[in-house]
């Protein structure tokens, strides 16, 4: 049965833990403006729609002081594919509601996470007379099945390193958007807890199909040793988690659903994509290995530089 990902969660984490990150690498010109220092996250707001009994929750609202004078920024999830009708108007009705309320400046931002339809969302509601245009409410929005994950592998921000994984990604591209999610991460040094929110938040949504892992591995093994060993302790950590998805999904499962040949299968394919036919030597054993074994060599072996590494680690763990 497949695992129910609670959207809502992962990206309000996300974007609370990273709020300054994410201004920065979306909204730049207020990230300049605003004091870092002075967000305060209010309650999460309802409103009601007094005509229909509608409740509409806006997702997250941040009051901070942009240019010495205190401000809202209204920051509104839709990750439903579905999507709602009269996008436009409601985002005004938001920020409207918000007004009301706090009577502060309100600087709106949409982000739309859904997959599908790609079609570019408005980014103003107006009401127009001819000429004359008594209302015009503007609203940025970040539409991220229409950005190019490639504009966003050198961006040092731990929230591009995130939504990479939720932008345009043909199918030929997952393992390379995964990689590069990754790399960018392990190139950040952020303390171990926000490192596992982001390294989560990609795996959540960019899980990898069991030949797609085979290349995965590889490339890690391509990376400088200090880069290597980051990307290395997110996916163990992913393992000891209990998640189902990422590098470990195909051993994962397969300790799940007792499949040990499936799980050996997939360790000497790996080890024959690095040291060719000289593994024939030792497939009997590989296969003689227990699960928690497996598990280990399918970690290990992306050090391993000559078959004779594979040879002693063999020598070592059985005896």
């Amino acid at each position: 049965m497949a695992r129910t990902i609670d959207h809502d969660r992962l990206f309000k984490e996300l974007l609370t833990v990273f709020f300054g990150d994410f201004l920065r690498l979306f909204v730049p010109d207020a990230a300049e403006l605003v004091d870092q220092d002075s967000f305060e996250f209010l309650d999460k707001e309802l409103f009601t729609d007094v005509t229909s009994g509608e409740r509409w929750e806006v997702d997250i609202v941040v009051k901070g002081l942009l240019r010495g004078e205190s401000a809202c920024f209204l920051i509104h999830v839709e990750n439903q594919s579905d999507r709602k009708a009269k996008f436009a108007e409601r985002m005004f009705l938001y920020g409207a509601r918000l007004y009301e309320k706090h009577r502060l400046p309100v600087f709106p931002v949409a982000l739309l996470s859904y997959d599908t339809p790609r079609n570019p969302e408005p980014s103003v509601f107006e009401f127009r007379f001819g000429n004359f245009t008594p209302l015009r409410y503007e609203f940025q929005v970040i539409q991220l099945n229409r950005l190019n994950w490639r504009d966003f592998i050198d961006t040092p921000n731990p929230v591009a390193s995130a939504l990479m994984a939720k932008m345009a990604i043909a199918p030929e591209d997952r393992v390379a958007v995964k990689f590069e999610c990754l790399r960018l991460l392990a190139t950040l040094k952020l303390d171990p807890a926000r490192m596992r929110l982001i390294s989560g938040f990609i795996d959540t949504y960019l899980p990898l199909a069991e030949v797609e892992l085979i290349i995965f591995n590889e490339k890690v093994a391509t990376l400088e040793p200090e880069t290597k060993e980051a990307v290395m302790q997110l996916t163990t950590s992913w393992k000891e988690e209990g998640r189902q998805e990422g590098l470990q999904q195909g051993l994962q499962q397969g300790l799940q659903q007792g499949q040990l040949e499936g799980e050996a299968r997939l360790v000497i394919r790996l080890l024959y994509r690095r040291f060719g036919a000289s593994v024939d030597a030792e497939v009997s054993r590989i296969k003689g290995l227990s699960i928690d074994l497996l598990e280990l060599l399918g970690d290990d072996l992306l050090d391993f530089t000559q078959f004779k590494d594979l040879t002693d680690w063999l020598d070592a763990k059985t005896g």
